[in-house]
């Protein structure tokens, strides 16, 4: 795997100059006829030895490419509010719009590369790390990101002496960090790591390409061949199914079929018991306990099932600089640019935060389905990627509930109707809505499937009765607040 870049191999500085030249005109015409596309984005992977001139190469890129359209990617060990995230939050943040280059420095590799390069690894964190990778690459592949991986290699010798001569002048030194001074020390172990990662992450979607380093010519050349080759790639290759989260056979139950319709509060005991609901809500949301968790809060129902009104009564109880309310449309052209989930995973919240959607990235196998807005191939592996998404939530320490507000046709057509007469709702009724009720099967059957697929422990649906909605209101509290109370 690293025989050729280890044997240090060179380029002469009068055989470079054509390949420079040639390379740079193929890069920038590359990158222009990408950005007019606009149907791919590149994400380039930098790795490798410490010392091995990764810094220098980014910089080279962003010379030989049009930099107005390069976002360089680089990440130190996480800080701050990263660590109150899972920890893939960052680098999904950041993903660059189709057409658009990134250059990833500090990547998603970190960890996996210092696990990898220990005494004693830990073989279960290498696998459980490994595995995470591979699904985080081929959710973006199947998303249309593009991704190649540059591992930057040389002779433990080679390393030393470039060190050494970096250092050698005050005008280079700077560029030689104290991880770089200790590499030969430990090259063995680097090494072994570095063939392990590759091993277990290397994939025709997502492949790594080693770069020999030792002379400055040729891993210039070799690092723009292996950018051209990518940009050149006219589709992301085919995504083995080893690679693909895949949701299994499941028997669908008609959970909304059995749900009581008829449940119901009076009035008077509706109000004390909103009340009773809302000031422990209050205490727990402010308790120290959950300073050290987030909450993060999924409604999805028919239309016209009171989601708003729900929702109205959990933020009365908390504070307003504590939460933030997401409501979900269709997404705009500037969110179609990038994974379907990057807009989500944009608004997570911090420890002793709440985020609240208002529909969410449910639409996938809802609205986007039955509408025919996504491929079946895309919803249906959207099942196991929602529930990495959430697992990696909950992993984070967020709580993750999720609220199906449910009502009868016959009851969704009354509140229409009123909502069609009154001057402070009839905003909220659209075509849309009356248009969804004709295919009230099709996503009655979508939901229920959802439903089966996607209600776990670490993130379960509690499916309400809405045909009244002080019932509802009550029923969404109380698992709120028993949650909180009671956290896993």
């Amino acid at each position: 795997m690293f025989a050729e870049a280890e044997a240090d191999p060179s380029l002469s500085k009068e055989a470079f100059k054509p390949i420079e030249a040639r390379l740079r005109v193929a890069l920038l015409n590359a990158q222009y006829q990408r950005l007019q596309k606009a149907e791919k984005s590149l994400l380039v992977v930098v790795a490798g030895i410490d010392g091995a001139g990764k810094g220098a190469t980014v910089n080279l890129l962003n010379e030989w490419m049009d930099p107005r359209h390069i976002k360089t990617l680089a990440y130190g060990p996480p800080e701050g509010e990263e660590l109150e995230r899972p920890w893939l939050w960052r680098y999904w943040k950041d993903l660059p719009a189709k057409g658009s280059t990134g250059i990833v420095f500090g990547s998603w590799y970190a960890q996996l590369l210092r696990e990898t390069s220990r005494k004693r690894p830990n073989q279960d964190t290498i696998e459980a790390l490994s595995a995470a990778i591979r699904r985080f690459e081929a959710m973006l592949a199947a998303e249309g990101v593009q991704i190649v991986k540059l591992w930057f290699h040389l002779s433990a010798q080679a390393q030393k002496a470039r060190a050494e001569r970096l250092l050698s002048s005050p005008e280079t030194s700077w560029q030689v960090s104290p991880a770089d001074l200790k590499v030969h020390k430990k090259y063995d172990r680097l090494r072994n790591g570095g063939q392990i990662v590759i091993n277990h992450t290397d994939s025709g979607h997502a492949p790594w390409v080693v770069i020999p380093s030792a002379d400055e010519q040729l891993r210039a050349a070799r690092t723009a061949e292996a950018v051209l080759a990518a940009m050149r790639q006219r589709s992301v290759p085919r995504i083995p199914p080893s690679f693909v989260a895949h949701s299994g056979p499941a028997r669908i139950i008609d959970r909304l079929g059995q749900l009581d319709y008829e449940a119901r509060i009076d009035r008077e005991d509706y109000e004390s018991e909103l009340g009773l609901l809302q000031g422990r809500l209050a205490r727990a949301a402010r308790s120290k306990k959950f300073q050290d968790r987030s909450l993060v809060l999924v409604f999805e129902g028919q239309d016209a099932a009171g989601k708003g009104g729900a929702i109205r009564r959990v933020t009365h109880a908390l504070d307003a600089r504590q939460f933030d309310i997401t409501p979900v449309a269709a997404p705009n052209s500037y969110e179609l640019s990038r994974p379907y989930l990057w807009r989500f995973w944009r608004q997570l919240p911090r420890r002793g935060r709440i985020a609240i959607f208002d529909r969410s990235w449910y639409g996938r196998v809802l609205v986007e389905r039955v509408e025919k807005l996504a491929r079946p191939a895309d919803w249906r592996r959207a099942y196991a990627e929602i529930n990495d998404f959430e697992e990696q939530l909950s992993g984070s320490g967020a709580l993750v509930l999720k609220f199906w507000l449910a009502v009868t046709p016959d009851v969704q057509l009354e509140r229409f109707k009123e909502r069609e007469k009154s001057p402070f709702k009839n905003f909220k009724i659209t075509p849309d809505d009356w248009r969804n009720r004709d295919k009230w099967k099709e996503y009655a059957a979508a939901t229920n499937e959802m439903l089966t697929r996607t209600d776990v422990a670490h993130a379960p649906w509690h499916l309400v009765s809405a045909n009244d909605k002080r019932y509802a209101r009550l029923q969404v509290l109380r698992h709120i607040v028993e949650a909180l109370e009671n956290p896993r």
